[in-house]
């Protein structure tokens, strides 16, 4: 009876394990389901309004590349590279701050924090875009 028992433990805790990567991607990768309700700007192009998926790249050497994907179907929109960002006081939710523009264009996207998280992400942009 005791067999039964261990191999019955051994088994759930192989499927625990199996299943941890998927359950963690989301921290992983920090990504985010994003909603723009007029265009705004990120670093090479303006997104039109709609939903997108923010997500850092899968990089072990570098924490701070951003890809944006079109939420269906999920095609790459953009590959932003950007520097690290903090905040004082996590929150529950994302937050993405903008930079302000000229009148006439769209704000830009600034900095980037998955909920929870002190650090974050900047984008920055080329002179040209400014």
């Amino acid at each position: 009876m005791t067999d039964k028992f261990r191999t019955f433990g051994l088994a759930l805790l192989l499927a625990g394990i199996t299943m941890l990567p998927s359950a963690r991607a989301d921290e992983w990768n920090k990504e985010t389901l994003v909603t723009f309700s007029t265009p705004v700007a990120v670093p090479g192009q303006v997104l039109a309004p709609g939903r997108y998926v923010f997500k850092l790249a899968d990089s072990q050497s570098d924490r701070h590349i951003v890809q944006i994907f079109t939420e269906e179907p999920r095609e790459i929109v953009a590959t932003v590279l950007a520097i690290p960002a903090y905040r004082l006081t996590p929150s529950g939710e994302t937050l993405i701050t903008f930079e302000e523009r000229p009148s006439g264009t769209p704000e830009a996207v600034k900095r980037w924090f998955y909920p929870g998280d002190l650090s974050g992400v900047a984008f920055v942009y080329p002179e040209d875009q400014q």
